[in-house]
């Protein structure tokens, strides 16, 4: 990647409102049972699929990775997560990875993030922020819904897009991470997923809905035998604020080792920065 070229990509970044730059400000016991003798019995695709997210409180927890895909322009620029998620408190944190520099050298430290219900918190943001500080984003005042703005989907909310299915079927069997899977592959709407979703998800998917290009999420959805997903990748088209281009965006999800152990501590208010943020500055 030429150093133009990489420009062009952090240009896009702090477009999408990413890690780099803040640019742009449930059911119960009985369903989920429903969901996993379904998912089981390898039923109707969309049915299956609206139900992961109800599946995946029933684990109860688990590790995940991420990983952030957006091409502009010719240039491909991926950033990585990597943590562990409690679906029945909806908090997570993963420790977000930005790409090299043209020199092999990394640009940022990694990134901290904690995921809550209506909130993200971020440390080691750069642009300003001390070492030491947060930063929270109220995430029902983000044009994306945070589906995309912390470099990383939080994992429930990319299961709620799912309760949208409109249309999906069964591609085949396979395998992600040693673990046996049936692979789908179908087409999500985020106004519906936002009717559906839990009370904490409904107003970032709303706004989602409204802020990507469109509200149509194609995806591929790969689910255990118990009904968990294994894997998700779903793609948006996000509008570039400065040079109003649609912006390709993909986003992978792995959930692996469901029962782990999860201890998510979020920050108290004195430890959250209440200063300016620089704008379109990112900190090396």
């Amino acid at each position: 990647m030429d150093r133009r070229h990489c420009r062009r990509a952090g240009r896009t970044v702090v477009a999408l409102g990413l890690v780099l730059g803040l640019g742009t400000a449930a059911g119960g016991c009985t369903r989920r049972a429903a969901a996993e003798g379904v998912a089981g019995a390898g039923g109707d695709a969309v049915i299956v699929l609206r139900h992961a997210a109800d599946t995946l409180r029933g684990a109860g927890s688990s590790k995940a990775g991420t990983s952030m895909e957006m091409a502009t322009g010719g240039t491909r620029v991926t950033i990585r997560g990597k943590g562990v998620y409690d679906y029945t408190r909806r908090l997570g944190q993963l420790t977000v990875v930005l790409p090299e520099d043209p020199a092999g050298a990394s640009e940022h430290r990694p990134i901290t993030e904690l995921l809550a219900p209506g909130a993200l918190f971020m440390k080691n943001r750069g642009a300003g922020v001390p070492a030491d500080k947060w930063v929270r984003v109220d995430t029902s005042t983000l044009s994306d819904g945070n589906l995309v703005t912390g470099g990383a989907t939080d994992p429930y909310a990319a299961a709620e897009v799912l309760r949208g299915t409109r249309s999906a079927r069964l591609v085949g069997r396979t395998e992600v991470g040693g673990t046996q899977v049936r692979h789908y592959r179908g087409t999500a709407d985020l106004n519906r997923a936002a009717d559906a979703a839990s009370a904490e998800n409904r107003a970032p998917l709303r706004a989602a809905a409204r802020g990507f290009a469109a509200a149509e999420v194609p995806f591929d959805a790969y689910l255990d035998d118990e009904g968990r997903i294994r894997k998700l990748r779903q793609h948006f088209s996000f509008v570039n604020g400065r040079e109003k281009t649609a912006v390709a965006v993909a986003s992978t999800t792995l959930l692996y080792e469901f029962g782990t152990p999860v201890d998510v501590r979020l920050p108290s208010p004195r430890d959250i920065y209440a200063g300016r943020i620089a704008e379109n500055q990112p900190a090396h």
